[in-house]
C-alpha cells in the first residue's frame, strides 16, 4: 500500500512537470505566432505595393500607347483605288414564244399569243467607280507614301490618298519594288506631317506593337495593340484573285490586321515605324505579318537620287542547302547554293547572257561564299545580292566538280 501511495506521489509529479513543461511549450509557440501573425499585415502591405506598381507601369505603357498613336494619325492616309468601269443600260426586247410561222398561230390568231418581254443590257458609256483600298503613311513633308504595292498594283487605275483631316488628294505611283511587296506614292503637297521612321533590326520579341489602318476599307485610321509574337518569318501571301507571292524575313503580330489594313504602318511605343502591315493568317486568332521597315529604307534613298527603285541581278536558279539536302543528294557541304533548275522547261538553272552567265558559272555548281560571306538558309544569296548595288564586282567562292575555285562578277540591273 505504501508503494502504491509513493508510485501515486511520483506520478503526480510527472503529471505536474509534464503540465509546466506544456504550458512553458504553449507560451513560447503562442509568442512565435503572435510574431508571425504580426507580421502578415506587412507582407500583405508588401504585395499591395507590386500591385501598384504594376498599375502604374500599366498606366504608363497607356500612356505611351496614346501618346505614340497621337503622333502618328496625322500622317496615316487611306488609299482609294479606282477605275473607269461600262455603265451597263438595261433595256427590253419583245420575243414571243412562237415563230411567225408557227403553226398555232394560223389557228388562233397574233393577239392571243402575247410577245415577253426579254431584259437586255448594253454599254452606255463610263464612270469612275472605287474598286478597293488600302493604307499608307507619309514619310516626306513634300508628299512621299510608304504602301504596299498589292495595294496599287493595276497599272490602268486612278489613285486617290484621303488624309486624317479629311481631304481628297490625287495621287502618283513614283516606283512598284520588283522583289518586295512596297510601293511609293507622291502627293502633290507641301507641309505635310510624317512619321518617323525606326530600326527594325532592334526589334525584340514581346514588345508593343501599334497597328494603325483603313479597316475594311471603311473604318479609317483603326488603331490595335499587340506585341511582336515572331520575327523572320517565311510565309506565303494570296490576294484571293489567284496571285501569290513569297515574303521573307516578316515580322509577326498580334495586333489586330484587317483587310484594308495593308501598307498602313506597324509602330513602336516611340510613335516610329517598324513595319509596314501585309497580310494575316486566315483562321487563325491575330496572327498578322508586316515587312520590316529597313527593307523600304533602300527603296526611298533610290527613289529620292533617281525616281525608280532597282535591284543587282546575278542570275542563278538555286536551293539553299541544308543538313537534309546535303544527304538527299549526296553533296561533300551542308551550306551554300546549289545551282539548279526549275520543274518547267523554261526554268534554267543559268539564265542566258546574265552576270552568272558570263562567269562561267553552270548547273550543278555550288556557291559557298558571296563577297567572304557565308551562304546559308538564314544567310541566303538573295539577301547578299540585295544588299549590294548595280554595278557591284563581287567574289564568289565556288565548288565546281569537287573543286572550290574564286571567280568575279559584275552584278547588272534586275530586269
Amino acid at each position: 500500500m505504501k508503494n502504491f501511495k509513493k508510485q501515486l506521489q511520483e506520478l503526480n509529479k510527472v503529471i505536474i512537470v509534464s503540465f509546466l513543461i506544456s504550458s512553458i511549450v504553449g507560451f513560447i509557440a503562442g509568442g512565435l505566432a503572435s510574431q508571425w501573425l504580426g507580421a502578415q499585415p506587412e507582407k500583405i502591405e508588401q504585395s499591395g505595393f507590386d500591385k501598384e506598381s504594376s498599375a502604374v507601369k500599366i498606366e504608363k505603357q497607356e500612356e505611351a500607347v496614346v501618346e505614340a498613336v497621337k503622333i502618328a494619325s496625322p500622317a496615316v492616309v487611306s488609299v482609294i483605288v479606282s477605275k473607269d468601269l461600262p455603265v451597263l443600260e438595261k433595256y427590253y426586247e419583245e420575243q414571243s414564244p412562237f415563230g411567225k410561222d408557227d403553226f398555232f398561230r394560223r389557228f388562233f390568231g397574233d393577239d392571243f399569243f402575247s410577245p415577253f418581254q426579254i431584259p437586255q443590257y448594253r454599254e452606255k458609256g463610263t464612270e469612275k467607280r472605287e474598286i478597293g483600298g488600302g493604307t499608307g503613311f507619309i514619310v516626306s513633308s513634300d508628299g512621299l507614301i510608304i504602301t504596299n504595292k498589292h495595294v496599287v498594283s493595276g497599272e490602268s487605275a486612278d489613285y486617290t490618298v484621303l488624309t486624317n483631316e479629311g481631304e481628297k488628294i490625287s495621287a502618283k505611283v513614283l516606283a512598284r519594288d520588283p522583289v518586295e511587296d512596297i510601293a511609293i506614292l507622291k502627293i502633290e503637297k507641301k507641309n505635310l506631317p510624317t512619321l518617323k521612321i525606326g530600326d527594325s533590326d532592334n526589334i525584340q520579341i514581346g514588345q508593343t506593337a501599334i497597328a494603325i489602318g483603313n479597316s475594311l476599307g471603311e473604318f479609317r485610321n483603326t488603331v490595335s495593340v499587340g506585341v511582336i509574337s515572331g520575327l523572320k518569318r517565311s510565309i506565303t501571301a494570296s490576294s484571293g484573285l489567284g496571285q501569290s507571292e513569297e515574303l521573307s524575313e516578316v515580322i509577326q503580330t498580334d495586333a489586330a490586321i484587317n483587310p484594308g489594313n495593308s501598307g498602313g504602318p506597324l509602330l513602336n511605343l516611340r510613335g516610329e515605324v517598324i513595319g509596314i502591315n501585309v497580310a494575316m493568317a486566315q483562321g487563325a486568332e491575330n496572327i498578322g505579318f508586316s515587312l520590316p521597315i529597313n527593307k523600304v529604307k533602300r527603296d526611298l534613298e533610290q527613289v529620292k537620287a533617281k525616281g525608280r527603285i532597282s535591284y543587282p541581278f546575278l542570275g542563278v536558279r538555286y536551293i539553299l542547302i541544308n543538313k537534309e539536302i546535303q544527304r538527299s543528294n549526296n553533296l561533300s557541304v551542308d551550306y551554300g547554293a546549289l545551282i539548279s533548275r526549275g520543274e518547267n522547261p523554261e526554268d534554267v538553272a543559268v539564265m542566258p547572257g546574265s552576270p552568272a552567265d558570263k562567269a562561267g558559272l553552270l548547273e550543278n555548281d555550288i556557291i559557298l561564299e558571296f563577297d567572304g560571306e557565308k551562304i546559308t538558309q538564314e544567310n541566303s544569296l538573295a539577301k547578299l545580292i540585295q544588299k549590294r548595288q548595280v554595278g557591284d564586282s563581287v567574289t564568289l567562292k565556288i565548288l565546281h566538280k569537287g573543286e572550290e575555285k574564286t571567280i568575279q562578277v559584275k552584278l547588272t540591273e534586275r530586269e
